[in-house]
């Protein structure tokens, strides 16, 4: 009789593929490196101040079996966004999957922002995505995998004070959609995730304005970077799903 071990029988997906996930130290970028690495994938991730939780995500993504890499890339420089790219794709010898994850938030009154907060803000948030995805697109053959993290503040939003950060996250709609059109002749996808309210340290289930935003979800309650990274990794392995916006947002677009 043959024994069938569970790990024998979890689907693999990503196998074979190499994966690079900005901003993936922790919260949701975190996840989603683990997530893809579950699937299959060799996982590199970028980070900016986080070099330890960096190399954690890189360690338990070895211990699951899978080449890792960990990268320190800040995605408002131009330099350093594409050869983030370069390095990961040289080091694996190919580059399937990008999730763009890397962002930064300014929140406040529209009068209170500073022109240091809108160049920093777009240069991340718009300027780092594109750079990072057209140095990646020049990477990827024929069923290669664009997933960008947005918000829901793009679809809908809520409350004030979210201006510049609003703005950020919509240009990211437009340039998906855009990807979708000249990328899928190449065969490569594009897509967004629109995260709503997620418990990350960043954003914590029980800080200060956690009850506001949770209020205004149809469930009631945050998200987890596990929720989020589920819809990921099926967009990484996904052939016909392209050009699209998917709401992770527990109804706060409703």
């Amino acid at each position: 009789m043959t024994t069938t071990h569970a790990s024998d029988t979890t689907p693999t997906p990503l196998l074979g593929k190499v994966a690079l996930v900005t901003g993936g130290s922790r919260g949701i970028g975190a996840a989603t490196a683990l997530r893809l690495a579950r699937d299959g994938a060799d996982v590199a991730v970028t980070y900016v101040n986080g070099k330890e939780e960096a190399e954690d995500v890189v360690r338990r993504v070895s211990a699951l079996g899978r080449r890792a890499l960990a990268v320190r890339a800040d995605a408002a420089d131009a330099g350093e966004a594409a050869d983030a790219v370069d390095r990961v794709a040289r080091h694996f010898g190919a580059l399937d999957v990008l999730v763009n994850n890397a962002g930064v938030g300014a929140v406040g009154p529209l009068d209170g922002l500073t022109l240091a907060d809108v160049d920093r803000v777009l240069a991340v948030n718009v300027r780092g995505v594109f750079l990072t995805t057209r140095a990646a697109a020049a990477r990827m053959g024929r069923g290669g995998r664009i997933v960008t993290i947005g918000s829901c503040l793009a679809q809908r939003v809520p409350m004030p004070g979210a201006t510049l950060y609003a703005m950020s996250k919509s240009a990211l709609t437009g340039l998906t959609k855009a990807l979708a059109r000249e990328l899928g002749p190449r065969g490569i996808t594009a897509n967004v995730v629109h995260p709503g309210p997620i418990d990350t340290d960043m954003n914590p289930a029980d800080g200060p304005y956690a009850d506001g935003q949770a209020a205004v979800t149809a469930l009631g309650r945050f998200g987890t970077a596990d929720e989020v990274a589920g819809l990921v990794a099926y967009l990484a392995s996904a052939d016909y799903v392209t050009g699209a916006e998917f709401a992770v947002d527990g109804g706060l677009a409703a």
